[in-house]
């Protein structure tokens, strides 16, 4: 739960000067009942309302803290009906009303510590500010043996019972209000991860091809090195931006105490369409462009969706056939640094079924959307380099993510090997309802 400090400091004051407005108002009703209830009933019920307007209004609600008070009132309660004795007022006199006042604020303290504290925590001072209060009335004798003075105790039990099922309820609310929010945090968390692992990742395997590019050439070819450190300089600024752009992402959508803080219908789904509508379709040519300049290989991008589908697109959609290309461009960096083709296919089709890596696969009944990306295998470069070959290859952390993301979206995607050579094919299918 979080503490009263973090309340707004508005509330705060406006609580904190309701308190002691109340509290002032105690202290002169006690004093102009001193004369005729005694100072037994005066000191129990001034003793008993201040402390439980000093917990409302000042104290922090931590768990030492209300549960002293609560032991402190109950015991000024108890003390006060032990030691007045049946029969020390009478009906009608002024300690009866301030008998009221005191059951009203046991009762009120009830509500505080079954808020604040779990029912583990709170049931056995629950207990006691119960019995405490339930038995105030005892000191007006105004009962005829110990089966009215129980039935009466009873009645008057109802308050503490009610205000303790209300605040373990609002208890309970909070915490599962509280263990919503921590879930929607981790999982915008590990969803902006899965945003760094792929458009970071891919900016820096291509950093790191040309660099080893310009290894080979610097000596033979120094002519070529300083285009090829102006693409490293603009891939490092691409995956700086990438980075900052996350990292605002997650301070807006959970870093920022307004945001992900404020209550279960924070706008975590804003942010997660705002990530959504970042990327589309729209920005994959310009990643196949970036992936041509990084290396040899003949890359090709065949975008055969019609104009007038493109609009029709949902953007988490589209959104996903651009982490598709990135990872399986940065999948074909990784593993088959040597591909001497590369195409990536952007179609709409009406379903059907295909072959691939061997073994029948369903596809899609309607119209959906597929991109897939395909590539020649590791080349002469990758064998020399020990690199795997596509029965080789696994799907790493990147794509098993994304298969879960685009299972999501109702879609089917599918990894392996392609051909009668070492190629390998990424290839995503989405429902889609025109």
């Amino acid at each position: 739960m979080e503490p009263t400090g973090k309340r707004r400091p508005g509330r705060r004051a406006v609580v904190r000067a309701g308190c002691g407005t109340a509290g002032v108002g105690v202290v002169a009703a006690a004093a102009a009942a001193l004369p005729g209830a005694g100072g037994m009933a005066v000191g129990t019920m001034t003793v008993s309302a201040l402390l439980t307007l000093a917990a409302t209004g000042w104290w922090p609600r931590d768990a030492r803290r209300l549960a002293l008070t609560a032991v402190a009132v109950a015991a000024v309660c108890g003390l006060g009906t032990v030691f007045a004795g049946p029969g020390a007022t009478t009906e009608g006199s002024p300690a009866i009303k301030l008998a009221l006042v005191e059951y009203a604020s046991g009762t009120w303290l009830v509500l505080l510590v079954t808020r604040a504290l779990p029912l583990r925590r709170s049931a056995a001072l629950w207990l006691v500010l119960g019995v405490a209060v339930a038995t105030l009335l005892l000191r007006a004798d105004a009962y005829d043996g110990a089966l009215e003075a129980a039935g009466q105790s009873v009645f008057l039990s109802a308050g503490p019972l009610a205000a303790g099922a209300l605040g373990n309820g609002l208890y309970t609310a909070g915490e599962r209000r509280a263990r919503s929010v921590r879930e929607a945090r981790r999982a915008q968390r590990l969803e902006l991860a899965a945003d760094l692992h792929d458009f970071v990742a891919h900016d820096v395997s291509g950093i790191v091809a040309l660099a080893q590019a310009a290894q080979v050439v610097h000596g033979a070819r120094p002519e070529q090195v300083p285009p090829l450190l102006r693409q490293i300089e603009e891939a490092g600024v691409r995956a700086l931006g990438a980075m900052d752009r996350t990292v605002h992402m997650l301070r807006d959508g959970d870093g920022r105490l307004s945001a992900a803080g404020s209550g279960p219908d924070a706008p975590l789904a804003d942010d997660a369409g705002a990530r959504a509508a970042a990327y589309g379709l729209d920005d994959v040519p310009g990643v196949v462009e970036r992936f041509r300049a990084s290396g040899t290989a003949d890359v090709r991008l065949a975008d055969e969706l019609p104009p007038e589908r493109r609009a029709d697109v949902p953007r988490e959609v589209a959104a996903t056939v651009h982490r598709v290309v990135v990872e399986a461009l940065t999948n074909v960096r990784r593993h088959a640094p040597g591909a001497e083709r590369v195409r990536v296919v952007l179609s709409c089709g009406g379903g059907g079924s295909r072959e691939s890596a061997g073994s029948r696969e369903d596809g899609l009944a309607g119209a959906s959307l597929s991109v897939s990306v395909t590539d020649s295998g590791r080349g002469a470069a990758g064998a020399r380099a020990g690199r795997p070959s596509a029965g080789e290859r696994r799907s790493g952390l990147g794509l098993a993510g994304l298969a879960e993301r685009v299972e999501a979206l109702g879609g089917v995607l599918t990894a392996g090997g392609c051909g009668e050579g070492a190629g390998w094919e990424v290839r995503a299918e989405f429902p889609l309802r025109w």
